[in-house]
């Protein structure tokens, strides 16, 4: 049978889209970022699908199941794409059990909360890590984190803020302290005073760069045109922290970062000291395991950390994130695959996809 030019031109078209690939191989990974349809049986699916491969040349795809329904196409009855994908239902299960844990004094126990998801201990731990990037316990610790900031920024004093934040003795809070805040509670309350941070000015190929560590690691990776704006946005960020200029072993670490912004595809595995809430804590862990020379939407983003509906909030922890390139949130990119904007200019951020690309 003669295959028209206009088919062979509509075959060629989806085979050059990267959402066929997940057509063909049945990307569970991709359920939920879009759907397609085939013309010859009516039907809309998810990529998943294990039904017989379609003709590239009968495919549509559609950014959602509402789009494809209002094309005239029905579910498929195999792959059902109208009901909750199971990653979706996970995602759901996991938000609804974070909350249970954000509202707890206490953590509660893996087998109370396996017991809420209606899963075995072992499930459960594995397919919350999996939303999530983290565990059950290290999420907990990092909302827990978090409500101890703020309490220690509001509370009249620091045993208060030990009690408001559900710690139920002072040993424990101050067993923990140190490594939720990154220096001593008296010391965070005063705005980082006594904590001494080195940090050194240098240039690059993307312009200006400060790098900047705590005694725990590295907190700081600033771009930018005008050195004096980078050590002044340093000095808001820890406005009563000790500043040092760096020294020779520090240059070191500068001249490491700098090799990270010309070669960022080669990687680097630096000590890292950033503090944010869980749900940045969240954005910036998906972050790091975006491979170099890969890029993701913020919608995608979304979904890997079980809050679909947070695109916004995925946004903004990316646009707050301090340390660029060791975070590399360059990576996120519009659903378009066009460049939205980025902390530091969006040439740098092109500028950064290209040599990941290159190399």
């Amino acid at each position: 049978m003669l295959v028209s030019q206009k088919a062979r031109d509509a075959a060629g078209a989806v085979e050059r889209d990267p959402r066929w690939a997940a057509v063909t191989t049945r990307s569970a990974a991709a359920d939920g970022t879009f759907f397609y349809s085939v013309r010859t049986t009516e039907v809309y699916c998810r990529p998943s699908c294990g039904s017989r491969r379609p003709r590239p040349e009968n495919v549509r795809f559609y950014g959602t199941r509402e789009e494809a329904e209002q094309a005239g196409f029905r579910p498929c009855k195999r792959c059902h794409p109208d009901r909750p994908s199971l990653s979706e239902q996970h995602a759901a299960t996991v938000t609804e059990i974070c909350r249970v844990i954000e509202t707890s004094s206490r953590v509660p126990p893996l087998e109370l909360l396996a017991s809420r998801a209606g899963m075995s201990p072992f499930h459960f731990h594995r397919v919350f890590k999996a939303v999530t990037g983290l565990t059950p316990r290290a999420y907990a610790a990092a909302h827990r984190g978090e409500r101890v900031r703020r309490e220690l920024g509001k509370a009249s004093t620091v045993t208060a803020a030990i009690y408001e934040s559900g710690y139920s003795s002072n040993g424990r809070f101050y067993g923990e302290s140190e490594g939720m805040l990154g220096m001593t509670p008296t010391e965070f309350r005063a705005g980082g005073a006594n904590a001494e941070i080195r940090f050194a000015v240098g240039e690059c190929s993307l312009g200006s760069i400060l790098v900047a560590r705590s005694e725990r690691g590295v907190c700081a990776i600033f771009l930018g045109d005008d050195p004096d704006a980078l050590a002044r946005e340093l000095q808001d960020r820890f406005p009563r922290a000790t500043l040092i200029g760096g020294d020779a072993e520090f240059e070191d670490v500068v001249a490491k970062v700098v090799g990270l912004v010309e070669a960022p595809q080669l990687g680097l595995e630096l000590p890292l000291d950033v503090q944010g809430t869980a749900f940045q804590q969240r954005v910036w862990r998906a972050l790091r395991e975006i491979p170099a020379g890969s890029t993701v939407s913020y919608r995608e983003l979304a979904r890997r950390i079980g809050a679909p509906s947070s695109v916004r909030a995925v946004a903004h922890a990316c646009a707050t994130n301090p340390v660029a390139i060791a975070i590399p949130c360059h990576r996120v990119v519009r659903s378009d695959g066009g460049l939205a904007g980025y902390r530091w200019g969006v040439e740098r951020k092109r500028t950064l996809l290209q040599r990941e690309a290159a190399g």
